[in-house]
């Protein structure tokens, strides 16, 4: 049986904690930059399949990786693609001094993330209807 490539649920937790706080911190403190860090992270993930704030938590799990809740590569992949989207024109339109599409975009992203801290992913669920409007519009051509 073939295993499909899975993150720990821990290590997405940890990310989504990481972009929460990055936002909360930001607003309170008005420094902008602290966006930069789940941004860069996220797209790293994304292309290069190194997310540092991922790799650093990985050290402090306890038990062996596969033993953990797992979560698709791929759809986490979907979600830090909606979080680099988010916290880029965030953090641009913060720089530029468009500052309500700052707060939008950036308070946007942190609801996301603390939501799926909760156990709800919005992500996971556009994910699912994308999939879904596909597979509908195949039948349609077929």
């Amino acid at each position: 049986m073939t295993q499909l490539p899975s993150i720990p649920r821990p290590l997405v937790r940890t990310n989504q904690w990481t972009i929460f706080l990055s936002v909360v911190l930001t607003l309170v403190s008005g420094e902008v930059w602290i966006l930069a860090i789940p941004l860069i992270a996220n797209l790293m993930g994304v292309l290069f399949n190194f997310n540092p704030i991922m790799k650093f938590a990985r050290l402090f799990l306890i038990k062996d990786g596969k033993k953990y809740i797992p979560e698709d590569v791929t759809q986490q992949k979907f979600n830090a693609c909606i979080a680099i989207f988010c916290l880029a024109i965030g953090l641009v339109s913060f720089l530029i001094g468009w500052d309500v599409l700052g707060y939008v975009f950036t308070i946007m992203v942190a609801i996301a993330s603390f939501i799926a801290i909760l156990g709800f992913c919005i992500g996971c669920f556009l994910f699912f209807q994308l999939k879904q409007y596909k597979y509908r519009r195949s039948l349609k051509h077929s």
